[in-house]
């Protein structure tokens, strides 16, 4: 399918899933993007795509996934069925964002990076919490300055859900549990900020009656003598920062998270009055006096990352998330995975080019 020269009419988007991610976050999020239009939904609840969207054409997974009428694919299924379906839309002919984890293996995330070589298409990761508030304003902060060089990043994605649900998320699988539902976001953040890591140790519990598949998740990423900690748990009912950051020069806390994910289950609309604005200060310590400063958080706006598929699709900008990026998620998620399993710090299976390749991109990107 030949690229629009230009944007004198709306991308078509084909969202496949249709389940908590999709409805919550990709269907708003593209709605509410000038320039993508949804038209297509594969699930296989058609009453409830119907009874929001009485316009869309609904149909399977598969169909979805190479409809003839689209030009945008996204894929918001199981884990496991993200690299089978985001490989049948690429050699279709489409552009494909595929959602968090990008695949469930490392091996799966290269064969799809080679796919989109091969067939010429973009293809994305929706990494929506780069535009978190709470990011944000960690980002800002470093490149302030006054923390100086990072030493010990720690960021807690954690939840209160006690009782263990009957979705696929939560069940035995491949894919499932909580390290491939948020560590992705986790290790995403991390490398971003910190770079690649040399090694990965880990830790992973069940801590709730009845769980299937690790609801507990503690990581720790080793970048020379610095260190980042990323921890997710399902039973934290609060009291613990979103992000501590010791530097040389002093402390930075983020206590909230970012509240685009509440102010979407509330009916919020992306861009209305107040979406994505965040009212908890970041806290700044000054290493040689002690003297504690508020900081602004910058108001979050993951709508940001359909506007860079959109541009990117149309060769306007390039793109937000890409596979290079993902494969690298994969492969210190892969990582942790092996450490947690043999109790022994495990090296993110990256090749030279790969490294080179993820570098390129974040210097391009900053």
């Amino acid at each position: 399918m030949a690229l629009p020269s230009h944007s004198s009419r709306s991308l078509r988007v084909a969202l496949v899933g249709y389940g908590y991610a999709g409805k919550l976050f990709h269907a708003a999020l593209i709605d509410a993007t000038p320039g993508l239009q949804l038209q297509v939904v594969g699930s296989n609840r058609p009453d409830a795509v119907l009874a929001d969207r009485p316009d869309a054409v609904v149909c399977s997974a598969e169909v979805a996934a190479t409809h003839p009428d689209v030009d945008l694919v996204v894929i918001a299924a199981p884990n496991d069925r993200h690299a089978p379906l985001a490989e049948a839309a690429l050699r279709a002919g489409k552009h494909v964002v595929v959602d968090k984890p990008f695949t469930v293996t490392l091996a799966e995330a290269r064969h799809l990076a080679r796919v989109a070589r091969e067939t010429g298409r973009m293809l994305s990761v929706f990494q929506n919490r780069r535009w978190d508030s709470d990011f944000l304003a960690v980002q800002s902060a470093l490149a302030g300055g006054a923390i100086g060089e990072a030493m010990h990043v720690e960021a807690h994605f954690d939840r209160y859900r006690p009782q263990v649900r009957a979705r696929w998320r939560e069940q035995a699988g491949q894919g499932t549990g909580i390290w491939f539902d948020l560590g992705p976001h986790l290790v995403d953040q991390a490398l971003l900020l910190l770079g690649l890591p040399d090694a990965v140790s880990a830790s992973f519990a069940r801590q709730r009656p009845g769980a299937e598949t690790p609801d507990w998740a503690h990581v720790v990423l080793h970048f020379g003598e610095r260190r980042a900690i990323l921890h997710a748990s399902m039973l934290v009912a609060g009291g613990t920062p979103r992000w501590i950051v010791h530097g040389t020069r002093g402390t930075f806390i983020k206590q909230r998270m970012d509240q685009q994910e509440a102010q979407l289950l509330a009916g919020m609309q992306p861009g209305a009055q107040g979406w994505g604005m965040d009212d908890d200060a970041g806290l700044l310590i000054d290493g040689a006096t002690s003297a504690e400063t508020s900081i602004a958080t910058p108001a979050g706006d993951q709508r940001a990352y359909y506007a860079a598929v959109r541009d990117a699709i149309l060769r306007q900008r390039t793109n937000p998330v890409p596979p290079v990026q993902a494969v690298a998620v994969m492969a210190v998620i892969e990582a942790a995975v092996a450490a947690a399993e043999t109790g022994a710090m495990a090296v993110p299976d990256l090749t030279d080019t790969e490294r080179a390749d993820w570098h390129a991109t974040r210097d391009a990107a900053a």
